[in-house]
């Protein structure tokens, strides 16, 4: 049966953090399946063609990326929910103008966790903003800025991406995107 395990695991060494240190955008449709190369026998993706831009947004302090399958034996489907909060601080023009971008398209996001791994959320079909916040606060330590919750619906968890460093993930003929540009301003 093609659904078998096939690999036990170890306990692992406490040497992981939690928590998220940049997220890059991807325009929905800069690439298509065919453009998707896996590392052998793995859901590993090691490189993607045709992507021209990677847009970088740094983050700091509560941000989180969750994934949970969802499985039903009455209707024989399992598909997994990818879902991403981010807080962006300080609002200005240009960025309300990329949510609201956001909030009409579905990008596909690299999240990159504090592990130095990179996942791809929404692969096929993209990721949602389910709610954008725009806040000003109340007090004057509260939030002046965004918060944002993309929410993605695929039949895998997020893959992970074969680089652990952002000089691997995009710039160089042999990176995960090619001579794909990160645009961070």
């Amino acid at each position: 049966m093609s659904c078998e395990v096939a690999n036990g695991r170890l306990e692992v060494c406490k040497d992981a953090v939690g928590g998220i240190d940049a997220i890059y955008f991807i325009n929905y449709g800069d690439f298509s399946s065919v453009d998707v190369a896996y590392v052998a026998g793995t859901d590993t993706i090691d490189t993607i063609a045709n992507v021209s831009n990677l847009y970088k947004y740094e983050l700091k302090g509560t941000n989180s990326f969750d994934q949970v399958y969802n499985s039903s034996r009455e209707n024989g489907t399992t598909f997994a929910e990818q879902t991403l909060t981010v807080t962006l601080k300080k609002q200005d023009a240009t960025t309300h103008k990329n949510v609201k971008l956001m909030a009409y398209g579905r990008p596909h996001i690299v999240v990159k966790n504090r592990n130095n791994q990179f996942f791809l959320a929404g692969l096929e079909h993209g990721m949602e903003i389910t709610t954008a916040n725009v806040s000003n606060g109340t007090a004057m330590g509260d939030l002046n800025g965004y918060t944002l919750t993309f929410v993605g619906t695929e039949k895998l968890y997020a893959n992970l991406l074969d680089c652990s460093n952002e000089a691997g993930l995009a710039g160089g003929a042999g990176d995960v995107f090619g001579t794909a540009t990160i645009v961070t301003v």
